[in-house]
């Protein structure tokens, strides 16, 4: 697939603008550029995708290891690894555990109780498509009903962007950190 690339038209100039950080010096990801594929369908997605993650109610933690967890299910080098520079570690996430969602199965020692439990959900949504019984009455003694629908939600969500990345072959941002040598998934 062929990415959009500078110099942009305008409309493609003002999508990257709006889904860029503001004030960054980096250029538009390639996700983004993507994305300007088909801006019509980018502009409907941008509010979603940027609530999910810039105004979510779960706990912001919580919402990296999902993203995290599921991106690298999935294969999604690319997502993860944006992930693990910007939005991992400024959330507490230290290498070493973004490395264990790559490669550790949900019980595995490398887990709290809580990030466990996460992996565990997202296991299950990545392999069923549905959470247990056991695991849904887990997260409700954190989560309320709103928590829940956003944890599925997310989870979802960057099962497809996964899906696209994955399809499109999407390379990696140079700066992205690599999924760790050991990955097993």
């Amino acid at each position: 697939m062929t990415l959009p690339g500078p110099p942009y038209d305008e409309p493609t100039e003002r999508l990257l603008a709006k889904l860029m950080p503001p004030g960054t010096s980096l250029e538009p990801l390639m996700l983004f550029r993507l994305l300007a594929v088909h801006r019509d369908l980018a502009e409907r997605i941008h509010p979603m995708a940027s609530g999910l993650l810039n105004k979510g109610l779960l706990p912001d933690r919580d919402r990296e290891v999902v993203i995290s967890r599921i991106t690298a299910r999935a294969g999604a080098e690319y997502e993860w690894g944006v992930h693990a520079v910007f939005f991992g570690p400024a959330v507490g996430l230290g290498q070493d555990t973004l490395d264990a969602l790559v490669t550790e199965e949900a019980a595995s020692s490398a887990f709290d109780e809580r990030t466990g439990l996460l992996v565990t959900a997202v296991d299950e949504l990545f392999d069923e498509a549905t959470v247990s019984g056991g695991t849904w009455n887990r997260l409700r003694e954190i989560y309320d009903d709103a928590r829940l629908v956003e944890l599925l939600l997310l989870a979802g969500w960057y099962r497809t962007l996964s899906t696209l990345i994955t399809s499109a072959a999407l390379p990696l941002e140079p700066w992205a950190v690599r999924f760790p040598t050991a990955a097993s998934r």
